[in-house]
């Protein structure tokens, strides 16, 4: 874990979006220069080094830690997006949550074999959205070296989801809420 107290600029909303969740805001960590940049700095640092050639990040706010995160290692980004986003050809990935499905996209020519891929997002709670984009990076041919994150939710064990759906690579995130 990072020495950064990113908790303090995590702020609770009680009751959002409905009674009993607790919705955890990261909009006021990325709005602060220093933990902003701490975010990137930390996520950077655990993967520098490994050879990643892309950073794939599902819309709407993984899309602003994947493409600094990707930026950072020089490496290209790719826009996991809900369909009818994308002007050309795709792969499309179901996947569930918890009141239904969704579906996510890419470019069929986003990704080649030869690219060694991390999924970067804001939040990982069941899994879900983070397995989307590595079965989309597997149907190019990529090969999914990890997961990262600001916020884990270790209580709806998505490490043991990830791992369930064929997915036990590296997971690093920089604060857990159990």
């Amino acid at each position: 874990m990072a020495s950064f107290d990113y908790e303090s600029l995590i702020v609770d909303i009680p009751d959002y979006p409905e009674p009993g969740v607790i919705f955890k805001d990261i909009m006021p960590l990325l709005g602060d220069s220093q933990g902003f940049a701490n975010v990137i700095d930390d996520l950077v640092d655990h993967y520098v080094g490994l050879g990643v050639t892309k950073v794939v990040s599902a819309e709407a706010r993984g899309f602003l830690l994947g493409s600094a995160v990707a930026y950072r290692l020089s490496a290209g980004f790719v826009a996991a997006r809900k369909p009818g986003k994308l002007p050309r050809e795709v792969y499309s990935q179901a996947y569930a949550l918890e009141y239904g499905e969704d579906e996510l996209q890419i470019h069929v020519d986003a990704l080649t074999a030869d690219d060694k891929v991390i999924i970067v997002d804001d939040l990982m709670a069941t899994g879900g959205t983070a397995i989307a984009c590595a079965q989309l990076a597997e149907k190019a041919g990529a090969e999914v070296l990890g997961f990262g994150c600001i916020l884990e939710l270790d209580f709806l064990h998505p490490r043991e989801t990830l791992a369930k759906a064929g997915f036990d690579r590296d997971f690093y995130s920089l604060v857990k809420v159990n």
